[in-house]
């Protein structure tokens, strides 16, 4: 232990006697009338001479080999002196200069570096440019070049076209070569991207049949583009392979849907599909084709012929043949995706985004010992600030269901809950499929508890609103619990709880996560600026992850300074690691 009586006159002297002795070996060795050693010691030291036959590259290493051990004790004494400064309650410290600041501009002039090299007026927008530049380098050091988050070249956006589309939302792709565009729906609970093509029976396609549609909508046709590939039933992604009659044969394929009497049938075929990358920021978006399997719809039925996803339907599921699974695995992105949904119809998909650190999250189950679907575990049901008992139920997080179905002991409490919190009476309202109805007005404020769905580890998932808000001629006039009875024991979590979410399905990891967002891309925003003038440059954590509210870099004033109020001997202290530090980079530096 080292005694704290061991004064700083002390480390002083040693500090004087150390650089002496160092001093006084250095001249002598570099004296060209030194005398030869004793023979007696040239034994100890075989490579050492000044005036003998030995190299004199010996001379070299062992007077560098003195000068760093005597440099160790050296330091051995300036630790005890930081040592002793520490006890006293007294910190050390070193000056940071910014990259872009004057003093770093001086440095490098000073230091006969390209002085030409531009310069970025402090605050400007070339000033904040750069900065992102080096972040995204930052980013890309730590990710790696080979990831990146992919959304459809046409945008990232997603939107809910009302009723007319079964309140689902859809996103606009591009398919084939030449490209063509098509309105699908998105959909976690299955896995096939199909499109109606070579239509048998599909769905009008005209803008007339659909009020909120301003153009028509497109069909495909692998024969019109280059880039298609059919099919045989011999491929190994043909699960309907076993019921051709030739191997050769162009592969079929066959979806049922949860909806009642709802299916997709066709040919698959291989094509590209274009996306976006915004590695850039927006500024130049490189876009890259992907090879994916797709389904030729041919024959629709049930709900497809009657508004929903007239103009196909993009499966996200864990399966094989989800455009998720085949970006993965071609590399272009992180297996995960993310969709975000806010309050205005609108939202965000982003491939290979895995969310915020801080998002909560609970693992994906198994059915039949396969992660086939996005299943999640429930814990529990609370209604307002009531949580019930025995509610505890397996569900499907699945986009593609317009609103929520829970197991049917599961949705009695929970709606009876609801029932005796809103206390009101019941009313129905003619085409609405809820029980649990409610008459309102705009003047008068109806009384909604939220509902919250408890997770594993602590995690819980709040719906602030979980009703349907009816209109009718003069506003509001009701109100409905969306949510109803689902035929088994697994509910389902439909796109009507996700909304305000920013939901992340990490198949990598196999979890689901989710934070609350506003699913803003780019926020334009720069508290601090003295000029009042907005800052034009989104963040690069705004660019990339959708729904992060970026704060802005704080803006460091200039302080007065101030006296110091430690004793000379920190001072002392201070001033000699100040000195220190540059003799360190000088005996570390292999230049002997």
């Amino acid at each position: 232990m080292i005694s704290p009586s061991f004064s700083s006159f002390s480390l002083s002297k040693l500090s004087l006697s150390l650089s002496l002795q160092l001093y006084l070996f250095t001249a002598s060795s570099s004296s060209s009338a030194a005398p030869p050693l004793h023979p007696t010691h040239r034994h100890q030291f075989p490579d050492l001479r000044f005036h003998s036959p030995y190299p004199k590259s010996g001379i070299r290493r062992v007077a560098m080999l003195a000068a760093r051990s005597l440099f160790l004790l050296f330091l051995a004494a300036a630790l005890l002196a930081g040592l002793e400064a520490a006890q006293q309650g007294i910190a050390l410290s070193t000056k940071l200069i910014h990259r872009f600041s004057d003093e770093a501009k001086a440095l490098r002039v000073g230091r006969n570096v390209t002085a030409s090299v531009y310069w970025p007026e402090k605050r400007s927008l070339e000033y904040y440019s750069l900065l992102l530049d080096s972040d995204l380098q930052r980013q890309k050091m730590k990710l790696g070049p080979r990831y990146q988050f992919l959304f459809p070249v046409e945008g990232s956006n997603t939107v809910s076209l009302g009723n007319d589309f079964g309140w689902l939302h859809y996103t606009l792709i591009d398919v084939g070569t030449p490209h063509v565009s098509f309105l699908v729906a998105v959909d976690t609970g299955s896995d096939l991207l199909w499109v109606p093509c070579d239509c048998l029976q599909c769905a009008p396609l005209s803008a007339r049949y659909y009020a909120s549609l301003g153009q028509d909508l497109n069909a495909y046709s692998p024969s019109q583009s280059s880039s298609s590939k059919l099919l045989t039933c011999s491929h190994q992604l043909c699960e309907l392979g076993s019921k051709c009659k030739s191997p050769t044969q162009q592969c079929p394929y066959s979806v049922d849907y949860y909806s009642e009497n709802t299916s997709s049938s066709g040919l698959l075929v291989e094509d590209v599909l274009y996306f976006a990358s915004n590695d850039d920021l927006g500024a130049s978006n490189a876009s890259v084709k992907a090879p994916v399997l797709m389904g030729c719809g041919m024959t629709q039925s049930g709900g497809y012929l009657d508004g929903i996803a007239p103009d196909g339907l993009m499966g996200l599921g864990p399966g094989k043949i989800s455009v998720p699974s085949f970006l993965a695995k071609a590399g272009f992105i992180q297996d995960s995706f993310s969709l975000c949904f806010d309050e205005e119809d609108s939202g965000k998909i982003y491939f290979g985004d895995q969310g915020p650190h801080a998002q909560q999250s609970t693992p994906f189950l198994t059915s039949n010992g396969n992660y086939t679907t996005y299943i999640v575990g429930v814990d529990g049901c609370c209604i307002g600030g009531s949580c019930l008992k025995q509610t505890r139920f397996k569900a499907l997080i699945d986009s593609g269901t317009s609103f929520t179905f829970l197991p049917e002991d599961v949705y009695e409490k929970t709606a009876n809950e609801f029932h005796r919190q809103v206390n009101s009476t019941i009313s129905t309202f003619e085409g609405y499929p809820w029980k649990y109805c409610y008459k309102s007005s705009s003047q008068d404020s109806p009384k909604i508890p939220s509902m919250k769905l408890l997770f594993a580890m602590n995690n819980s998932f709040m719906i602030h609103n979980p009703v349907f808000m009816v209109y009718g001629i003069q506003g509001l006039t009701g109100f409905c619990l969306a949510v109803q009875p689902a035929d088994g024991d697994i509910g389902i979590i439909g796109l009507n709880f996700m909304t305000g979410y920013r939901m992340v399905f990490d198949r990598e990891n196999l979890n689901l996560g989710w934070s609350r967002s506003k699913c803003e891309d780019e926020i334009i925003w720069a508290p601090g600026n003295p000029s009042g003038s907005a800052n034009p440059l989104p963040t690069n954590q705004e660019q990339r992850i959708p729904g992060q509210h970026a704060v802005s870099p704080a803006v460091a004033g200039r302080a007065p300074l101030r006296p110091s109020a430690a004793p000379p001997s920190t001072r002392r202290a201070s001033h000699l690691m100040q000195w220190l530090l540059p003799l360190l980079v000088l005996f570390v530096s292999p230049t002997l």
